[in-house]
């Protein structure tokens, strides 16, 4: 994909939605596609967790025990499956072991965790969370419940975002990282883009990338779902901000094929990224 209308092209002809959102942090984009659409926000989620853990208060390096017993949304418990987490490292320590949540924090964004993101969330509680999006200028997105609470999402308590307000997200990040008066203090943000930046999981918005090029990001996947989200740091150019969405049903290597292959067009037009542009249906 050579031009903006390719992407455009590329991204209509997915089946269901997909969206997208690319510019310079804080916006306005230069390119964006149905990015008001909502979509399940599988684990790009985590992102508000993070920053309502760093705004808390909290001491993020006091231990907490490591349990498998959640609180759902609509009330009663559920459990997290350790076939559906991407991270086995904080299974190890359940049964009496306990972790920081500063440690806690890594593994929900490094590996993706879920287990670890349900007891950072319950640490902090919803409304935290909701109130990082608020601050963010979110106008859309909802974190509403824990990962795997079925009970919820069955009674229609989800987790939703779009691409917009994801970006919003990002650019809240980097800017509160620059100085103070932005959505965290400035070392706590500087501590955020640090773990988006480990972040391990590179088969979509990374992988449209040069290697080595810097990029804080988090994406997030389940069945038919597909979303990248992230602030890229180019050396030749100003930081942008590029977000993929896709509800598609597509397979997840053709999912993770047509993110990256938006953030590579991002790249290429990297330097062109300023001020407002080419706006898809």
């Amino acid at each position: 994909m050579s031009t903006w209308d390719d992407v455009d092209r590329a991204l209509a002809a997915a089946p269901g939605i997909a969206s997208a959102w690319v510019g310079p942090v804080g916006g306005p984009p230069a390119y964006a596609r149905l990015a008001d659409a909502t979509h399940y926000a599988a684990s790009t989620m985590k992102v508000g967790v993070l920053l309502a853990l760093h705004r808390s208060g909290l001491d993020l390096d006091a231990p907490v025990t490591v349990h498998n017993r959640h609180r759902s949304a609509v009330g009663g418990w559920y459990a997290n499956d350790p076939a559906e987490d991407a991270d086995d490292e904080t299974w190890t320590r359940l049964d009496g072991g306990t972790a920081s949540l500063r440690w806690l924090a890594r593994r929900m964004i490094v590996r993706s965790g879920n287990l670890a993101t349900n007891l950072c969330l319950a640490a902090v509680g919803v409304p935290a969370v909701r109130e990082v999006w608020r601050l963010a200028g979110a106008r859309h997105s909802v974190t509403a419940r824990g990962i795997e609470d079925a009970a919820a999402r069955a009674a229609g308590v989800d987790n939703l975002v779009t691409a917009a307000d994801l970006a919003a997200l990002f650019g809240a990040v980097v800017r509160g990282a620059a100085g103070p008066g932005g959505i965290a203090d400035p070392a706590a943000c500087r501590e955020v883009l640090a773990l988006l930046e480990a972040n391990e999981h590179r088969d979509d918005l990374a992988a449209g990338l040069p290697p080595g090029t810097r990029i804080a990001h988090k994406n997030g996947w389940v069945t038919g779902v597909r979303h990248g989200a992230g602030t890229v740091f180019p050396d030749d150019a100003p930081p942008y901000t590029v977000v993929v969405c896709t509800s598609t049903g597509l397979a997840d290597d053709a999912a993770c094929a047509l993110v990256a292959a938006v953030s590579a067009a991002a790249w290429r037009e990297r330097r062109a990224t300023r001020g407002a542009g080419r706006a898809g249906r």
